[in-house]
């Protein structure tokens, strides 16, 4: 009998809504097919036409996945784009999967061994990330609110009866430092009851499908339990909520400890907290390398480990509070003292207003933690590109700081006074610089395989992408911090700027972080200056390859050659230059972070109170860049409630954010939840339950061509790696307009790389050896022995390449010719990155494939339903 074909096609990240995808054209009278869901719900759902035509070859079923990030016009999908304000989250949990040489079989692992390493360098960059934002929420409400925050007028403009931190038993010690403990604590509320929040899908593959295959695994994707993390994130969210409470206890503390050094019964509390604080920093630190933590095995329970650090970091809680609320110690000068003087939001010409009167050791905090940061990303990129080895030169650079710390505070034994011009930056600012060394050792292989010869398809920036993403993740995280104190500051000064003569000051650290994001911005512009430089170039020559013809172009001829040669060229921009821009860039912020870091541990502004000269010029342009600072959050949001809004905000921001949320958060524990951890298991199980249907149910299955555009190919080739390898042998692979080579397989070269990818081609060969039941040839529909796999592309597709993994290639011509033909008026369209499944060569293709797989079925074996 013959067998029966269905195509099963997925979107990509413009969620194109099923009729679409089906390619259902409304005729008049809106009584033409329409899609009928079939299968799953209205956020992930599985669609056919009401009325297939019966003259197609094979029956075609979209599945819908766009809801599941902020493709739909819904009231959720306005939440869901609040999601893009943890964005730094998003790239920091990106870099563990963007490490160059990544085992195949994740028990293979080993935190010594140089991936090991790497991972936990990556998870405690995570981890330091999280606190990032802590501080700055610790800085708003225990620095400028709790501390410096004191008349009833700065009071007055905090939402609610705030004014008896002013006034009375609340005002004198620590005691408003309490209070301003429930911003931060908030924050990691708020955070933690998003992360609980999650796409998790348990899938359950249909009675008689069977496992994924137990031998070797040859590729990440693989893995049974990559897609059911969720007892990992819940395990690892605890580590970081814990991190955070830790970290926003120790800042209070820390100041009150230095500033009225505890005696007798307080001694014993503060020590006692400290310690309790403490333990839960050492737990996680051993912690974040084990297998408890990096090994994904579902919804297991938290375990014992992380209950016992969460009682302790209550019991460290309890205990900050408690040290807080007590009276004042026997130091000599009463810590109200310390705060600013009342009246001087109201008149700046109050005895003490003109002095700095933050929170003491606050600033050498930011900075000091910001430069640990720095290091820890240097290494980072230093072991990703050239093994755990190049850890000698960070740690070299850490060394250094150690020492030359100890010897400007005199507490180095043995060593002379050290000189009067040497300072703290003059230490951190060449030992970072050293550490960035680190960079440029010899680039060692990966165990994932070696690069192909086209210097494109090479793993991008030099096998330092875990650095650059984390990176990213990094300076969009100081911003959003610098510009949420910024914000405060000029909120509770009545908008006086922070960098003048203002009652409330932030700390220094944020005015150099301003300045710092300006020039980066310049910095941004000139790249993107010369990516327009670049594809004017490309434009150019493409223009003059198809103006070619000795006969003179008309001016309508000449107008259609340039619309086609920009979309040329955009697509050998994008394929050929997009990342090596982006790695110019990110090196370009190296010596502007370690600059920005030697300004805010130099304690200095950058620029006076009183500027006089060209200083005002640099007023202008801190203030320019705190303001930014400041809007940065809002204006990230802003575009992410415009990718539901807009087609072409979707297209062009939707596939960075679909490409981060991807990846489940096996790093970093309060990023966005992976979309894939619901859409890969239901496609899946899908798929199986086609092919399992009884013979006569009407949508029964025996061969499929799983069709996938873009994202939707990405989503498609994870479920094949999932498969279990009867499966497998009924299954075609459709990719088109995908990122399979020139983005993913360059920057995720363990999992889209030349060697790993060759590995979705042997899953989908059509003779791929014996068959499990000890037979010698395999049971695809026709006997044929070609890999089943055919990949789409243009020349005009931006983001739609080549693959070369030894599948079957396919050139789809867009435009489909330059002039009106066929008794049309107007010019055919430019495709570009849509409309695949209505070219004449993907027809060709499905009815070549079709024909294929309608031979003779034979007789299914036990275990294959």
């Amino acid at each position: 009998m013959a067998a029966r074909v269905v195509e099963l096609r997925v979107h990509g990240v413009s969620n194109t809504p099923p009729a679409d995808i089906l390619c259902l054209t409304p005729e008049p009278g809106n009584d033409g097919p329409t899609p009928w869901l079939v299968a799953g719900d209205a956020m992930t759902g599985f669609y056919r036409s009401t009325a297939p035509d019966p003259a197609e070859p094979v029956a075609v079923e979209a599945y819908s996945w766009g809801q599941l990030t902020s493709g739909a016009r819904t009231a959720k999908d306005v939440e869901r784009a609040l999601w893009t304000a943890l964005l730094p989250f998003t790239l920091a949990n990106v870099a563990l999967h963007a490490r160059p040489d990544i085992p195949a079989d994740p028990e293979t692992e080993r935190w010594r061994d140089r991936p090991g390493v790497a991972a936990w360098l990556i998870r405690l960059f995570c981890l330091s990330l999280t606190g990032t934002l802590v501080l700055a929420a610790t800085g708003i409400g225990v620095d400028l609110i709790g501390w410096q925050c004191v008349d009833n007028h700065c009071l007055r403009r905090i939402p609610g009866p705030w004014e008896f931190l002013g006034s009375g038993w609340w005002g004198t010690g620590a005691h408003s430092l309490a209070i301003g403990l429930l911003v931060p604590l908030g924050l990691l509320t708020v955070i933690g009851l998003l992360t609980w929040r999650t796409y998790q899908y348990e899938a359950a593959m249909p009675a008689g499908t069977g496992a994924p295959d137990p031998g070797p695994l040859t590729n990440p994707l693989q893995d049974p339990t990559f897609w059911c993390g969720e007892g990992q994130v819940r395990r690892a969210a605890v580590l970081h909520l814990c991190t955070g409470v830790v970290i926003a206890s120790a800042v209070p503390l820390g100041a009150v400890l230095v500033m009225d050094p505890p005696t007798g019964g307080r001694a014993i509390l503060a020590w006692s907290t400290v310690s309790l604080l403490a333990v839960p920093l050492v737990i996680t630190l051993v912690a974040l390398g084990q297998p408890y933590l990096s090994r994904r095995a579902g919804d297991t329970p938290l375990g014992p480990w992380s209950a016992l650090i969460a009682v302790l970091t209550l019991a460290g809680l309890v205990g900050t509070v408690a040290l807080l609320l007590l009276p004042d110690g026997p130091a000599g000068i009463p810590l109200a003292d310390q705060r600013p003087p009342d009246g001087c939001t109201l008149d700046g010409g109050v005895p003490g207003c003109r002095e700095d009167r933050s929170l003491p050791g606050f600033d050498w905090i930011i900075a000091w933690y910001g430069t640990g940061q720095a290091i820890l990303l240097l290494a980072i990129g230093a072991v990703s590109r050239s093994g755990r080895r190049a850890l000698l030169v960070p740690a070299t650079g850490v060394v250094l700081i150690v020492l030359g710390c100890g010897w400007l505070g005199g507490w180095l034994p043995g060593a002379p006074p050290a000189p009067d011009w040497l300072s703290t930056p003059l230490v951190a600012a060449p030992a970072v610089a050293l550490a960035a060394l680190g960079l440029l050792l010899p680039r060692t292989p990966s165990a994932s395989g070696g690069s192909p010869p086209h210097r494109q398809d090479g793993v991008a920036w030099g096998g330092c992408g875990p650095a650059v993403l984390a990176g990213f993740g990094w300076l969009l995280g100081i911003a959003y911090s610098a510009g949420g104190l910024y914000w405060a500051t000029d909120w509770l000064n009545n908008g006086a700027t922070p960098s003048g003569l203002s009652a409330i000051t932030p700390p220094l650290p944020v005015m150099w972080a301003g300045l710092a994001f300006l020039v980066a911005l310049v910095g941004l512009a000139l790249t993107g200056l010369r990516a327009w430089c670049l594809f004017v170039g490309l434009r150019r020559r493409r223009l003059a390859a198809l103006t070619r013809p000795a006969a003179p172009l008309s001016g309508h001829d000449l107008r259609r050659c340039r619309d086609v040669a920009a979309f040329q060229a955009l697509h050998r921009l994008v394929g050929g230059h997009a990342l090596r821009l982006s790695g110019w860039f990110a090196a370009g912020t190296v010596p502007l972070a370690v600059a920005g870091l030697a300004g805010g541990l130099a304690h200095t502004r950058p620029v006076p109170a009183q500027p006089t000269g060209w200083e005002v010029v640099l007023k202008t342009a801190v203030d320019i860049g705190d303001s930014l600072l400041g809007w940065l959050p809002v204006a990230i949001s802003g575009v992410g409630l415009l990718v539901y809004r807009n087609d072409t905000v979707r297209r062009s921001v939707g596939v960075l954010w679909d490409v981060g949320t991807f990846w489940p958060r096996a790093a970093h524990p309060l990023a966005p939840p992976s979309y894939a951890e619901r859409a890969v298991p239901q496609l899946q199980t899908r798929t199986a339950g086609l092919l399992a249907l009884p013979a006569t149910h009407s949508y029964k299955a025996d061969a499929i061509i799983l069709s996938g555009h873009s994202q939707g190919a990405v989503i498609s080739a994870a479920v094949i790696l999932q498969m279990p390898a009867q499966w497998r042998r009924r299954i075609w692979f459709f990719s088109y307009g995908c990122q399979f080579t020139r983005l993913y397989g360059r920057v995720f070269p363990a999992f889209f790389g030349p060697d790993r990818l060759r590995t979705l081609t042997a899953a989908l060969s059509h003779d791929d050896g014996a068959d499990p039941d000890g037979g010698g040839g395999t049971d695809r529909p026709g006997g044929h022995a070609e890999p089943g796999w055919t990949n789409f592309w243009r020349d005009t597709d931006p983001l739609g390449w080549q693959v070369t993994a030894g599948e079957r290639e396919v050139v789809v011509r867009d435009p489909a010719a330059l002039h009106p033909s066929g008794g049309e008026v107007t010019d055919p369209p430019i495709r570009n990155h849509s409309g695949y499944p209505e070219a004449p060569e993907y027809r060709r293709e499905r009815a070549r494939v079709a024909t294929l797989l309608s031979g003779a079925i034979p007789a299914p074996r036990a275990g294959t339903g």
